[in-house]
Protein backbone atom coordinates (compact mmCIF):
# COMPACT_ATOMS: atom_id res chain seq x y z
CA UNK A 1 0.00 0.00 0.00
CA UNK A 2 2.74 2.40 0.82
CA UNK A 3 4.42 1.68 -2.47
CA UNK A 4 1.25 3.23 -4.49
CA UNK A 5 0.87 5.83 -2.64
CA UNK A 6 4.69 6.55 -3.17
CA UNK A 7 4.34 5.51 -6.54
CA UNK A 8 0.72 7.72 -7.33
CA UNK A 9 2.84 11.17 -5.51
CA UNK A 10 5.61 10.47 -7.96
CA UNK A 11 3.40 10.33 -10.99
CA UNK A 12 1.73 13.63 -9.79
CA UNK A 13 4.42 15.68 -8.49
CA UNK A 14 5.27 18.52 -11.35
CA UNK A 15 8.04 17.59 -13.81
CA UNK A 16 11.03 19.99 -13.43
CA UNK A 17 11.68 20.99 -17.52
CA UNK A 18 15.13 22.59 -18.25
CA UNK A 19 14.42 24.45 -20.95
CA UNK A 20 16.69 27.73 -21.78
CA UNK A 21 15.17 30.16 -24.44
CA UNK A 22 17.52 31.51 -27.37
CA UNK A 23 18.80 34.47 -26.91
CA UNK A 24 17.10 36.50 -29.40
CA UNK A 25 13.77 38.54 -28.90
CA UNK A 26 10.41 36.95 -29.24
CA UNK A 27 8.65 40.04 -31.77
CA UNK A 28 5.76 37.33 -31.47
CA UNK A 29 5.03 37.46 -27.50
CA UNK A 30 4.20 41.36 -28.53
CA UNK A 31 1.63 42.54 -30.72
CA UNK A 32 2.53 45.77 -33.33
CA UNK A 33 0.63 47.79 -30.57
CA UNK A 34 3.31 47.19 -27.84
CA UNK A 35 6.19 46.75 -29.58
CA UNK A 36 5.26 49.98 -30.74
CA UNK A 37 4.66 50.95 -27.03
CA UNK A 38 7.91 49.17 -25.91
CA UNK A 39 10.52 50.25 -28.49
CA UNK A 40 8.99 53.25 -29.61
CA UNK A 41 7.87 55.17 -26.24
CA UNK A 42 8.69 53.28 -22.99
CA UNK A 43 12.30 52.59 -24.40
CA UNK A 44 12.95 56.16 -25.08
CA UNK A 45 11.37 57.54 -22.30
CA UNK A 46 13.00 55.00 -19.49
CA UNK A 47 16.70 55.99 -21.26
CA UNK A 48 15.91 59.82 -21.09
CA UNK A 49 15.42 59.92 -17.46
CA UNK A 50 17.50 56.89 -16.37
CA UNK A 51 19.97 58.31 -13.75
CA UNK A 52 22.80 55.53 -14.28
CA UNK A 53 24.17 52.03 -15.09
CA UNK A 54 26.07 50.12 -13.09
CA UNK A 55 27.76 46.88 -14.30
CA UNK A 56 27.54 43.70 -12.53
CA UNK A 57 29.71 40.34 -13.57
CA UNK A 58 26.27 38.86 -15.06
CA UNK A 59 24.93 41.96 -16.45
CA UNK A 60 24.09 45.49 -15.65
CA UNK A 61 21.65 47.55 -13.33
CA UNK A 62 19.93 51.24 -13.99
CA UNK A 63 18.59 53.53 -11.60
CA UNK A 64 15.68 55.79 -12.44
CA UNK A 65 13.59 58.49 -10.05
CA UNK A 66 11.10 56.95 -7.83
CA UNK A 67 8.19 59.60 -9.09
CA UNK A 68 4.77 56.98 -9.93
CA UNK A 69 5.23 58.30 -13.80
CA UNK A 70 8.59 56.70 -14.21
CA UNK A 71 8.11 53.50 -12.11
CA UNK A 72 4.66 52.69 -13.75
CA UNK A 73 6.61 53.25 -16.83
CA UNK A 74 9.81 50.97 -15.63
CA UNK A 75 6.69 48.11 -14.52
CA UNK A 76 5.26 48.07 -18.10
CA UNK A 77 8.32 47.71 -19.93
CA UNK A 78 9.69 44.91 -17.61
CA UNK A 79 6.58 43.09 -17.96
CA UNK A 80 6.29 43.10 -22.16
CA UNK A 81 10.27 43.06 -21.94
CA UNK A 82 10.17 39.56 -20.02
CA UNK A 83 7.68 38.26 -22.54
CA UNK A 84 9.86 38.57 -25.99
CA UNK A 85 13.35 38.10 -23.52
CA UNK A 86 11.90 35.27 -21.50
CA UNK A 87 15.89 34.43 -20.69
CA UNK A 88 16.87 37.57 -18.66
CA UNK A 89 16.21 37.78 -15.42
CA UNK A 90 14.67 40.88 -14.27
CA UNK A 91 15.14 42.47 -10.58
CA UNK A 92 13.12 46.11 -9.81
CA UNK A 93 14.34 47.08 -6.42
CA UNK A 94 13.07 50.23 -4.38
CA UNK A 95 15.16 51.82 -2.41
CA UNK A 96 14.11 53.08 0.95
CA UNK A 97 12.81 56.78 2.02
CA UNK A 98 11.70 57.30 -1.57
CA UNK A 99 14.96 56.99 -3.00
CA UNK A 100 16.23 55.63 -6.47
CA UNK A 101 14.80 52.54 -8.44
CA UNK A 102 17.26 50.31 -9.56
CA UNK A 103 15.96 47.44 -12.37
CA UNK A 104 18.44 44.68 -13.20
CA UNK A 105 19.39 42.72 -16.30
CA UNK A 106 20.74 39.67 -15.53
CA UNK A 107 21.09 35.94 -16.45
CA UNK A 108 22.94 32.76 -17.05
CA UNK A 109 26.34 32.99 -19.42
CA UNK A 110 25.95 35.11 -22.34
CA UNK A 111 23.41 37.33 -21.09
CA UNK A 112 25.45 40.16 -20.49
CA UNK A 113 27.00 39.81 -23.83
CA UNK A 114 23.73 40.06 -25.55
CA UNK A 115 22.86 43.04 -23.27
CA UNK A 116 26.08 44.55 -24.58
CA UNK A 117 25.32 43.83 -28.18
CA UNK A 118 21.64 44.39 -28.80
CA UNK A 119 21.11 47.21 -26.10
CA UNK A 120 23.85 49.65 -26.53
CA UNK A 121 21.57 53.40 -25.97
CA UNK A 122 20.81 51.72 -22.64
CA UNK A 123 24.69 51.15 -21.22
CA UNK A 124 25.45 55.13 -21.99
CA UNK A 125 25.76 57.22 -19.07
Amino acid sequence: MNSLILFSALLLAPIAVNHESPFACNVAALTGAERHRHFDELGPALRAVKTGVKEWPDGYEFQFPSDRKTVGMLLEWAEQERLCCPFFDISIRFAPEGGTVSMRLSGRPGTKDFIRADAGPWLKQ
